[in-house]
């Protein structure tokens, strides 16, 4: 069965629309007019390598027996979509036309697929023993996220690795880590099957008889996509420091000890809400894949091109943390860290 898939974002979503199209899904991705202009015109290009191969391929969504195309928040008719993917920095969700399509997208009831780094709220009132409330102020516009049901909301790990080259146009994509998305299942059986569909349409992808990485795993478990969280905090919000940027590499093995520290405190909470040590990451595959990761992470990206709101998930980890009763003196002071350089650029933005 061939499904009609949204994804609210046309820079990461690309990946997952990409694959999506080349499993014969069709696809829309919801983004700006100059850029829904170019996919419509263009098409997208997504540039992953193969397993045994030294240069990435290019995958152009034209290529595919899916269908993609683009359109911007207020044309979307939801409809026509049997699924939503949320792809975009959670930020965005502030926007008025995105919050009025989030609003139209819970109406309508569709299961909602999070490829985000930060966890929508309503997925996080899922988890036993969590407080969104406790969250709140981690979140742009925490009030986005209650139209949306919970067994409605699944959140994937986004563990694969990809950025928009700078010097190329927003269609195109660099995967730099093509690890897997590992998703959780939703609370109908009905909308699982969805997932479960993708699964394994995605799984029977190849290219010139070569299996195509970056798969989409679903599980039982809510915890899994929680992995990320020691791997963030480890890496991606300690590329922000109070100088230029570093790259995740470099933010996790200047002092690996202290790494290895910051990811067994954040999966001690991360079980500590209730995950199997089983359903984690061992901190030395993580530490391995970080010697691949020579550029800074897209928070500090945005921090260092002078943005003055990113998403934080270094926030949600220490409240979660604090709710716990647990807390650790290197995740203060990166929150810290990240608080100092967003108040700097919102100091240069009103000068």
């Amino acid at each position: 069965m061939s499904y009609r898939i949204l994804i609210l974002g046309a820079s990461y979503g690309s990946l997952l629309g990409t694959k999506c199209i080349m499993a014969g899904h069709d696809v829309t991705l919801v983004c700006r007019e100059a850029t829904a202009k170019l996919i419509n015109d263009e098409g997208t290009e997504v540039r992953l390598r193969l397993k045994g191969e030294d240069e990435h391929r290019s995958i152009f969504s034209k290529d595919h027996p899916g269908a993609l195309d683009a359109s911007t928040p207020e044309n979307v008719d939801v409809s026509q979509y049997d699924m939503v993917g949320l792809a975009m920095q959670e930020p965005q969700y502030s926007h008025a036309s995105i919050r009025d399509l989030l609003g139209r997208i819970a109406e309508a009831g569709l299961p909602c697929l999070s490829i985000m780094n930060m966890p929508p709220l309503s997925y996080l009132r899922r988890l036993p023993g969590l407080n969104p409330s406790d969250l709140e102020g981690a979140y742009s516009d925490p009030q986005v996220w209650n139209a949306l049901i919970p067994g409605n909301v699944s959140l994937c790990s986004p563990d694969p690795q990809a950025f928009r080259p700078p010097e190329e146009a927003a269609n195109v994509l660099h995967v730099g880590l093509p690890t897997n998305f590992k998703a959780v299942r939703f609370e109908s059986d009905a909308h699982t099957e969805i997932l479960k569909t993708l699964e394994a349409d995605i799984q029977n992808v190849q290219l010139d008889g070569k299996d195509v990485p970056v798969k989409l795993r679903v599980h039982d478990t809510l915890f899994v996509p929680l992995a990320k969280w020691s791997m963030l905090l480890t890496g991606n919000y300690r590329c922000i420091t109070h100088e230029e940027p570093v790259a995740i590499r470099d933010a996790v093995h200047e002092d690996v000890e202290l790494s290895r520290e910051i990811y067994t405190f954040v999966d001690d909470v991360v079980k500590k809400l209730g995950a199997d040590a089983s359903e984690l990451v061992p901190f030395d595959k993580y530490a391995r894949a970080a010697e691949g990761l020579l550029k800074p992470s897209s928070a500090a990206r945005a921090i260092a091109a002078g943005s003055n709101v990113i998403e934080r998930v270094d926030r949600v980890v220490q409240s979660v943390a604090k709710s716990l009763g647990m807390h650790h003196p290197a995740i203060d002071a990166t929150v810290e860290t990240v608080d100092a350089q967003l108040e700097k650029n919102r100091q240069k933005s009103a000068a």
